[in-house]
């Protein structure tokens, strides 16, 4: 594996700079303090071509691999998690489970509506009683001719009031059998199919969330994706995918937070020198370098895997666990490096900690990664 970044990534890298610092930048604690969804600013992503990254270019993506794909969400993290969240969401969830497991006839459809950012996708597995034990879900659906009738809910839906499309699993089967759930994809303004927003998150509060209801939603056999009851294992492949968005973000988000602090260390006097002079915080910050960068290469080792078409399970696990708790360490020892201006909001430090927090619940927990870790190693 060529750990250089190829041409493709510099590019990629420089030009979500350039649009993070005049687009994001100026704009992120504004939208952070009114748990504002920027879906402007996602459609311009789009016109950029960040929201069907890894897509190929019949459908309207960008035709990238993972390692551009994981620059980018890098990129997103180290100025606004939120923001990198919803792109990240977008492209692995929604957009990637239509692409690797839909009909040619549905990503005719949907695909170039969702790269191009017309539309934004909204992705739906956990429910507000089941997050991790996904097989007890409780929203089903019933055939009924040539339509199914879906009745139930689903909570934590990055994008679920302003997305257009949600891919949403539910149990066609018996319960807690794995060939029983079925994906559907299911279009904004359906009849019975309707939103809440959830408000007063932690963190990433420029991403959207809510909850999805379903009343007696008919949806035609035309928008299953793949096969009925497939959808439980197509949605685990789309998670062991998943899980490298999530851990190019963290990365994102602990380099922006170590950043921030070394920046500070450098400018902030105490005892006649900078702070970073002092033992004490010089080892604060070799431990966030360090730590930063081995998240990185964990995550672009999973990538390459992702590439190559191999089996990712363990590398996906092993980069979403390491990287989101080190997103969590560097955000609390920047705030420390900060000391007191480092706990209020005219400084970065509490706010890539509030993001980072996040990183270690979605698209499955910390425990579970290590969950998934320990039954591969013990194979």
């Amino acid at each position: 594996m060529n750990f250089e970044k190829n041409e493709n990534q510099k590019m990629i890298a420089q030009m979500v700079r350039d649009f993070a610092e005049k687009e994001i930048k100026p704009n992120l604690n504004k939208w952070d303090a009114d748990e504002y969804f920027p879906i402007e600013t996602m459609k311009k992503m789009g016109e950029l071509g960040l929201l069907g990254m890894y897509i190929p270019e019949q459908y309207g993506g960008s035709g990238f691999g993972y390692f551009e794909y994981a620059t980018a969400l890098m990129e997103l993290g180290k100025v606004c998690g939120g923001v990198g969240l919803s792109v990240a969401a977008h492209n692995s969830l929604c957009t990637g489970h239509i692409y690797y497991h839909a009909s040619e006839e549905l990503k005719q459809k949907y695909l170039p509506k969702l790269t191009s950012g017309e539309f934004i996708g909204a992705w739906g597995l956990t429910e507000p009683n089941t997050g991790s034990d996904a097989m007890r879900m409780k929203t089903t659906a019933v055939k009924d001719g040539e339509y199914w009738v879906i009745n139930g809910a689903k909570n934590w839906i990055t994008h679920g009031l302003s997305g257009d499309v949600a891919v949403v699993l539910v149990r066609t089967g018996e319960l807690l059998d794995s060939n029983g759930i079925t994906a559907f994809v299911i279009e904004k303004g359906t009849p019975g199919f309707s939103a809440v927003k959830i408000k007063d998150k932690f963190g990433v509060r420029a991403s959207e969330t809510a909850e999805l209801i379903f009343d007696q939603v008919r949806v035609h056999e035309s928008q299953v994706i793949g096969q009925v009851g497939q959808g439980f294992k197509q949605a685990m492949q789309i998670l062991d995918g998943g899980r490298i968005s999530i851990a190019a973000l963290s990365c994102g988000v602990a380099r922006g937070a170590y950043e921030a602090a070394l920046k500070y260390a450098q400018e902030r006097e105490q005892f006649g020198q900078p702070i970073s002079k002092f033992q004490a915080i010089g080892f604060k910050l070799a431990d966030m370098a360090t730590q930063v960068e081995a998240a990185e290469l964990l995550t672009f080792q999973a990538a390459d895997l992702k590439n190559k078409k191999q089996g990712l399970t363990k590398q996906g696990a092993f980069a979403k666990y390491y990287a989101s708790e080190v997103a969590v360490i560097c955000g609390n020892e920047a705030m420390q490096i900060m000391g007191g201006y480092g706990y209020t909001k005219e400084y970065p430090a509490e706010k890539f900690l509030r993001d980072a927090r996040l990183m270690t619940i979605g698209e499955g927990t910390s425990e579970i990664q290590k969950l998934v870790i320990s039954r591969e190693i013990l194979k």
